[in-house]
């Protein structure tokens, strides 16, 4: 599933070739793509709506229009596409906006989503959709004392703690155990057992991992974006079998809330009270 840096990345791509084009109409080709409003409803407010810019929270890529808010989450498989010329429907795509510039030149953006899991919602009141996200992990609000405080506060594994949106927003499977691998933490410790020396490695683990996955564009892995090269400078994440880079113990595949988990037994002892 796309996490933060790979929605980050996309978001950054086709900002500069979708601000301040009209959309000039809407072929929805899969009907539960669109959460809300219905498809015939989507069709008639999107039309004619200019997209002022595009941003991103959590996993959530949002294109600002002038009266509304279009919010995309990619869920498994999905991507997507600004493609120069008329509008051409390619296999999975699930959603294509016609688009017009300033000049006359056409181009669409399309939702291509092989699974079907993905999810477009159109409103005037994204705070409805987002409100209930925990901070963003690269935000002013992230901060050691905070991680530590609202790790103190709750009783839960750190692996799936992290996994929770409601928690901290943007993170998944991937750069979890990428964090946790570098910040010396097991996934399966329990957060009220963090002491703040650990708190501040996680935090600054987090924002490290975070970054490096923006610099190398996301990672290619697990889904249909291409662009990504994060997957070639993996710690843990699906190497389990190798050796690990930093003690060169041979690096395991658990389970953790029902997810697969890579772990260092070295580097990440799991500390039972």
């Amino acid at each position: 599933m796309p996490e933060l840096p790979e929605v980050e990345t996309i978001a950054r791509s086709i900002a500069p070739h979708v601000a301040g084009r009209k959309i000039v109409s809407a072929d929805v080709r899969w009907a539960r793509t669109v959460a809300t409003p219905s498809p015939k409803k989507f069709r008639e407010r999107i039309k004619g709506q200019r997209i002022l810019g595009v941003t991103r929270r959590a996993k959530y890529l949002i294109l600002k229009l002038e009266d509304y808010n279009l919010l995309i989450h990619l869920r498994m498989s999905g991507d997507v596409v600004v493609r120069k010329g008329k509008m051409q429907a390619k296999k999975h795509d699930r959603l294509i906006l016609a688009l017009r510039g300033e000049r006359g030149e056409e181009s669409s953006l399309a939702f291509n989503d092989t699974r079907k899991f993905g999810r477009v919602w159109l409103t005037d009141d994204p705070d409805s959709i987002l409100g209930k996200l925990g901070p963003e992990p690269l935000g002013k609000e992230f901060t050691p004392k905070w991680l530590y405080e609202n790790l103190r506060r709750r009783n839960r594994q750190l692996k799936p703690l992290l996994l929770d949106q409601n928690f901290l927003a943007g993170i998944g499977n991937i750069y979890a155990d990428e964090s946790l691998h570098l910040a010396k933490l097991h996934p399966l410790g329990l957060s009220n057992a963090v002491t703040l020396k650990q708190a501040k490695a996680l935090h600054e683990a987090i924002r490290s991992v975070l970054k490096e996955g923006i610099r190398r564009n996301g990672a290619s892995i697990d889904w249909v974006y291409r662009g990504g090269e994060f997957q070639n400078y993996f710690r843990v994440y699906g190497r389990e079998g190798e050796p690990c880079s930093a003690c060169g113990t041979e690096i395991q595949k658990i389970t953790v809330g029902q997810r697969g988990t890579r772990v260092c037994p070295k580097c990440q002892p799991l500390e039972r009270k």
